[in-house]
């Protein structure tokens, strides 16, 4: 049986006890009906998982004692990291969401000229709070048990300051192949993506200033939302398969 896994912000420990937070209390009572006695998943994004079951629910809140930490690790040995132009709205979910479920280390979102999407510092901030949560609602399903780090919404040059091991833009125009890249990743590689109208000229020029070497995703123009998650799906393929040789 796939037991229910929780996000815990706080650090757990076993023999303590804790209680869930609001949302996950509301939805065990109200959806999922588990009464005192059934075992949960707990993690707190610092590693591993822990079994715990409920001893104390009410209708707002659900207490849980902790019995056992499992040190599993589900992390890709490819850390990479993201740095997606803000999308609208929908979109910029999913990709956190997918980007989370493949193993993305950190997803910095990045505000470019022709993005479609603008925001205020009142409205990035509130957009920050929501993006985390996808995160952590991607991570409880895929089995995740550390969060990408999710930065909040940054320009370009404070956003490639972040940029860390081999550093690729995605550009349609560009003549090398995402996959000729394959055996020099080492650890790391940052992966910048474009927004719906993709770089300006300009923005691609600071990106290369910054050590980007833009390369092609194929014949076909992609739509942001798939470039971000298709690139990180070979990444993480072309990670492994240069490890295993």
């Amino acid at each position: 049986m796939r037991l229910t896994r929780i996000h815990v912000p706080e650090r757990l420990a076993v023999g303590h006890e804790v209680t869930l937070p609001e949302a996950a209390s509301l939805h065990i009572v109200r959806v999922l009906r588990l009464a005192v006695g059934a075992p949960v998943l707990l993690f707190d994004g610092h590693g591993g998982e822990y079994d715990a079951v409920i001893v104390h629910s009410t209708r707002g809140a659900v207490r849980t004692a902790v019995l056992r930490h499992q040190a599993i690790e589900r992390e890709t040995r490819l850390e990479i990291t993201l740095l997606q132009a803000l999308a609208r709205g929908e979109k910029m979910d999913w990709i956190i969401q997918k980007a989370t479920e493949l193993g993305v280390h950190r997803i910095v979102p990045v505000a470019l000229e022709r993005s479609v999407v603008k925001l205020d510092e009142r409205q990035a901030d509130k957009r920050l709070a929501h993006w985390r949560a996808v995160a952590v609602s991607a991570c409880e399903q895929c089995g995740r048990n550390r969060l990408p780090a999710i930065a909040p919404l940054a320009s370009l040059a404070a956003a490639l300051d972040l940029a860390t091991g081999l550093r690729l833009l995605l550009d349609p125009d560009a003549t090398q192949p995402l996959r000729a890249h394959g055996g020099a990743m080492g650890d790391s590689v940052s992966l910048l993506i474009g927004p719906e109208g993709g770089p300006t000229s300009a923005e691609t020029a600071t990106a290369v200033a910054a050590g980007f070497k833009a390369v092609n995703f194929g014949a076909r123009v992609l739509r942001t939302e798939t470039a971000a998650v298709a690139a990180v799906s070979v990444l993480q393929f072309l990670g492994d398969s240069a490890a295993a040789d």
